[in-house]
């Protein structure tokens, strides 16, 4: 098992909405994994997304505040990586809060991404040339 895990905004999403298609999935993950590793721009999206849905985007912070979420990163810090990925990954669409994962999973082996988006975390590469671990869903 990874030592590390991070996560991205659908599982986060899907964890809060209970008629979410993934949101059993998402449940296994936060049982997996007591403490979810993450980002600010993680957390946005997570409350744009809820925003969007119409539910309370309160509980992405309540998660933060019960120790369920951490974050340990600095765009600021990370910031050239972060616009070599935004463009290299263009054509794909990546998003800030993509590029923040994949830069975090650079920091070490033992780490993997809870995604939804298996589809765009199979293209990405850590260090330009490594795989990013991830676990997601299969698709039914």
């Amino acid at each position: 098992m990874p030592r590390n895990a991070l996560v991205d905004a659908g599982p986060i999403v899907a964890f809060l909405r209970a008629q979410d298609e993934f949101h059993g999935w998402a449940i296994e993950q936060f049982k997996r994994f007591p403490q979810l590793l993450t980002c600010e721009a993680v957390l946005a999206e997570s409350c744009a997304r809820l925003a969007y849905y119409g539910n309370d985007q309160s509980a992405v912070v309540d998660l933060v505040q019960c120790g369920a979420l951490n974050m340990d990163f600095s765009v600021t810090e990370s910031v050239d990586r972060i616009s070599k990925l935004l463009k290299k990954y263009k054509d794909r669409r990546m998003h800030l809060a993509d590029a923040c994962l994949v830069v975090m999973s650079e920091r070490s082996a033992g780490v993997v991404v809870v995604t939804l988006d298996a589809a765009d975390f199979s293209v990405y590469r850590r260090h330009d040339r490594e795989v990013v671990p991830h676990i997601s869903p299969s698709r039914r």
